[in-house]
């Protein structure tokens, strides 16, 4: 018997009880679902954050008080909160860091729920205002589609002037950026000159990037600035290859601007977009390791369930094996038959949860308005996982089916 006759007859076998294989067969399809689509989705995000991360430039860093980032829990223990980053401090830090090459911007966010108003249009109390100066669109990499930055006098009056990104452009001027300049729009009820658009950055972890309108700094101090503001400090270099110097020369600079003793520890945060990813990537190699757990027990359930159906359907078909022994199949034979149909249950199962697994990611990076990652490494994982588990769950039912007795086999009623 070759090993083509060996899958024929594994098939047929598998067709013939083909409840009892599509009960185990979906027990499996469970777990390699489990496996897959976590982990997939896991991916996912990890690609979304990335993309959203990246937007400043692997050649960037920004500054924010200590416990305010990701890295604000450590080792289980709360990271004391450093003072915010002053609108004085801010400016201090950018007219002192003089790190060749350097770009220092200052910016913050005074509403992510704004309201547009164009003639009798409104938008959806959904925009994301920001108060910039004139480095931001070169540190965070964005680009000027039609129009100009704000002019340095702009700046210094806190002109009411505004720069808004694709999708503004796209809700009050049919997606034709050189419409919307030099028209009036509203923000908050507040009237502004458009003096230019954004090229299109897309969306990433439900934020988009498009969905913004940009003020001067110090309009934004006029009509949003509060005592004990945060202040946002970012700044890119021209050699990511002297990203460390950059970044202990503006420890150097902002320790004296914060007021810190030589025994005292920094207040606040360097991070930069490389620095995150691999927090990040580090910190989800816990829960991917929780999601195989989670997977192979699910696929343990269903590996003795295998084995109880492969030893009920060698007890069904002693007859029939005494019948192949007594025309002259060997014991090998008889195991490699009983070990592929074993194989082609888990394998079909397989298949199955790795489709589901596949539309859990997809459902996943759809629902985050993230990019989806095929996610090959898993697949292979589970096709290897499927065949793993129908070996051993075999191997016990081959064995016992291989050994049996031809004689013996043919008088059993």
């Amino acid at each position: 018997m070759d090993f083509l006759e060996a899958v024929r007859m594994a098939y047929r076998s598998v067709r013939a009880n083909l409840t009892r294989s599509l009960i185990t067969l979906m027990i499996i399809a469970l777990g390699i679902t489990a496996l897959v689509g976590i982990l997939t989705a896991i991916d996912t995000l990890i690609f979304s954050l990335t993309d959203s991360i990246s937007s400043l430039g692997a050649n960037s860093f920004s500054i924010v008080p200590s416990g305010n980032s990701a890295r604000g829990n450590r080792d289980g223990k709360q990271q004391k909160r450093g003072d915010v980053i002053s609108f004085d401090q801010a400016m201090k830090f950018k007219e002192r860091y003089d790190f060749s090459g350097a770009k220092v911007t200052i910016s913050t966010r005074p509403t992510g729920s704004a309201t547009l108003k164009y003639k009798d249009e409104k938008s959806n109390p959904n925009v994301r205002v920001y108060g910039i100066d004139e480095n931001q669109f070169d540190v965070w990499d964005y680009e000027i589609d039609y129009g100009r930055n704000f002019s340095f006098t702009e700046l210094e009056s806190g002109a009411h002037k505004t720069i808004v990104g694709y999708d503004i452009v796209n809700l009050f001027f049919d997606a034709k950026a050189e419409k919307a300049i030099d028209k009036i729009i509203s923000i908050n009820n507040v009237k502004y000159k458009i003096i230019g658009t954004v090229k299109s950055k897309g969306s990433s972890m439900s934020s988009s990037a498009d969905r913004r309108a940009y003020i001067p700094l110090n309009n934004e101090r006029r009509y949003y600035g509060y005592a004990n503001k945060n202040y946002n400090v970012s700044a890119s270099i021209a050699q990511v290859t002297k990203m460390d110097e950059a970044i202990s020369s503006a420890i150097g600079v902002l320790r004296p601007i914060r007021r810190l003793r030589a025994s005292q520890q920094n207040d606040f945060e360097i991070r930069s977009s490389n620095g995150l990813l691999d927090f990040i990537k580090e910190n989800t190699l816990t829960i991917r390791i929780a999601t195989i757990a989670i997977g192979l027990i699910t696929l343990l359930g269903a590996a003795i369930g295998l084995m109880n159906i492969m030893l009920v359907t060698v007890t069904e078909r002693t007859k029939e094996i005494g019948i192949s022994k007594a025309l002259g199949a060997t014991r090998s034979n008889i195991l490699t038959q009983f070990l592929t149909e074993a194989v082609i249950i888990c394998q079909l199962g397989g298949i199955v949860g790795v489709i589901f697994g596949i539309i859990v990611g997809l459902i996943v990076a759809l629902a985050i308005g993230g990019s989806f990652v095929m996610p090959w490494a898993w697949i292979i994982l589970g096709i290897f996982t499927c065949t793993v588990v129908g070996l051993i769950s075999g191997l016990y039912p081959a064995l016992k089916a291989a050994r049996l007795d031809p004689i013996e086999s043919l008088r059993y009623e």
